[in-house]
């Protein structure tokens, strides 16, 4: 399993990113799909993820200003990152739990990360 990520990058306080992740490989079926940050020097927290039945998930620190994207079904998730804060900066990881076969648990999987600075 392939967690692809795409965009971040360094954006002014107030302004907006966007963040693309989507899974490929052998997977039988996906069933969660979100977003974690690592801020320099502190625990890795979610930031925002959605379910195979379309329920989103947001931290508090977020709410109002990220948008994640409707379950699709094609194994994709955008993260849309409004009025952007300097504590918003970090590593943001894609993940998602997927099944691998029908018969098997849902197992973990991760992206590689990718950097968002919010800095004046």
């Amino acid at each position: 399993v392939q967690l692809v990520e795409s965009g971040g990058g360094s954006v002014q306080p107030g302004g907006s990113l966007g963040l693309s992740c989507a899974a490929s490989g052998t997977i039988f079926g996906v069933n969660v799909m979100g977003w974690y940050r690592q801020a320099p020097g502190k625990q890795g927290d979610l930031v925002a993820e959605i379910t195979d039945h379309n329920r989103a998930t947001y931290a508090d620190s977020v709410k109002g200003r990220f948008t994640i994207s409707d379950w699709n079904g094609e194994r994709t998730v955008h993260l849309q990152m409004n009025s952007l804060k300097p504590e918003d900066t970090g590593v943001y990881y894609c993940y998602a739990l997927v099944k691998l076969t029908s018969t098997s648990e849902m197992t973990g999987h991760w992206g590689q990360g990718t950097q968002v600075t919010v800095s004046s």
